[in-house]
Parts: structure tokens; C-alpha cells; sequence
């Protein structure tokens, strides 16, 4: 079991830090919400582990994957959510553009003085413009649950890899049970690890234009995840 249990977890540290979804996920909302945001949107993305991993020890993800239907719709909606995700990202990042926009015409105005290139990153006045989208510690677990429950490539891993390393004679449901635990200890401290270093570098990504980049990549990231999954699927 011990030997098992080594192995599974050095798979495990590969498949958690691979970049994916749950990575562009955790970090917008870092960006966007915050710390406390941050840290509930991983611990949503390993509740959805978990889904996924008791669904595995009840044998739910073998009949998904028998039903061709049933997994391209599960693939689909998924699809679709990520892709919402992404368009949410680009909408911010523009929101954000105008606001900084609005703000530097605002002092221009205010000042008498040229009008200065928003596009150097110059910081919006406080008070000025529109708050960029903010998620709740329970939108952010949310978004991270639907981000993992809808994956269904997350079950079809669980139901392929974990039997590996199940030992001969071991208990079936507690061993998955326990390395899945594994796993998403691995993942909320992976994706955590991250937020907290996010937060610490707050006064680098909260720069009006740093924010536009790093939102317009994340939501580039998430579109493109959700196209290539739709594109897979029509296949």
C-alpha cells in the first residue's frame, strides 16, 4: 500500500501542477477578488474532486463513460462554461480599460494638463469608474466547483488511473477514497500556493495595466480550453 501510495502521489504532483483550467480559474479570481476569494475558488475546484472521485468509487464515471451521449453532453456544457468564463475575463479587462480611460480624462480635465497615454499603465483615481467584476467567497467556490464537476475528463482520469494504484486485495472504495484525498490535498495547496503568491505581489497585478494583460490572457486561456473541448467533441 505504502509503495502504491508513493507512486500515485508523484502522478498525482504532475497531473495537479499541468496547467489547465483550474489554474486560469484560480488565478483571475486572485486578481479580481481577492485572497479569501481566491483560496474558497480552490477549495471549490477540490469539492469538485471529490464529486467526481465518489461518483469513481460508486461506479457512476464507468457508466458515464459507456453512455458516448451522455459524456459529449457533460463535455459540452463544460465546454460552454468555460468559454463563459473566458468572455467574462475579456469583459473585465475592457471595463477596466475604459475606466482608466475615463479616470485620466477626469484629472486631465481636472488639472489642465495633457491628457496622458492610458496605455503607460498610469492608476485610475480612486472612486473613479466602475468596480471590476468581484466574486463572493461563495461565487468563487462555486466557479470552482462547476469548473471541475463539469470537466468530465477529471472522472474518466480517476476511473483510468486510480485502479493502477490499487493494490491486489486492498478495499476498492476506501483505497480511491484515499487517493483522492491525496490528490486534492495536492490541488489545494497547488492552487492555494498560488493565490497567497498573488496576493503577496498584489501592488504588481493590481497595475491598471498589468490587470488588463493578465485578465485578457486568463480569459484568452479559458476561451480557447472551452474551444478546443467543444472542437473535440463535434469530432
Amino acid at each position: 500500500m505504502l509503495s502504491s501510495l508513493l507512486g500515485f502521489t508523484a502522478v498525482a504532483v504532475l497531473l495537479t501542477v499541468s496547467p489547465g483550467p483550474d489554474f486560469a480559474v484560480v488565478l483571475r479570481t486572485s486578481l479580481g477578488s481577492g485572497r479569501r476569494s481566491a483560496l474558497c475558488s480552490a477549495l471549490g475546484i477540490a469539492a469538485g474532486c471529490v464529486v467526481w472521485g465518489l461518483a469513481g468509487a460508486a461506479g457512476l464515471t464507468a457508466m458515464l463513460s459507456a453512455s458516448q451521449t451522455a459524456y459529449d453532453a457533460l463535455r459540452v456544457a463544460g465546454a460552454l462554461y468555460l468559454m463563459w468564463l473566458g468572455f467574462q475575463a475579456l469583459r473585465s479587462a475592457r471595463r477596466s480599460s475604459k475606466a482608466a480611460r475615463d479616470a485620466a480624462a477626469s484629472a486631465t480635465a481636472a488639472a489642465g494638463a495633457p491628457l496622458p497615454d492610458p496605455a503607460a499603465g498610469h492608476a485610475p483615481v480612486a472612486g473613479s469608474g466602475p468596480a471590476v467584476d468581484q466574486q463572493s467567497p461563495l461565487q468563487a467556490f462555486r466557479t470552482g466547483l462547476l469548473t471541475n464537476v463539469l470537466n468530465p475528463k477529471v472522472g474518466v482520469v480517476y476511473m483510468s488511473l486510480l485502479p493502477q494504484f490499487i493494490p491486489h486485495g486492498a478495499p476498492v472504495v476506501t483505497t480511491t477514497l484515499l487517493l483522492v484525498a491525496v490528490h486534492v490535498a495536492l490541488g489545494f495547496v497547488w492552487l492555494g500556493g498560488i493565490a497567497l503568491a498573488v496576493h503577496r505581489a498584489r501592488a504588481f497585478f493590481q497595475r491598471p495595466r498589468v490587470r488588463r494583460r493578465m485578465d485578457q490572457a486568463t480569459g484568452g486561456v479559458l476561451l480557447a480550453l472551452g474551444a478546443a473541448v467543444g472542437v473535440e467533441t463535434a469530432r
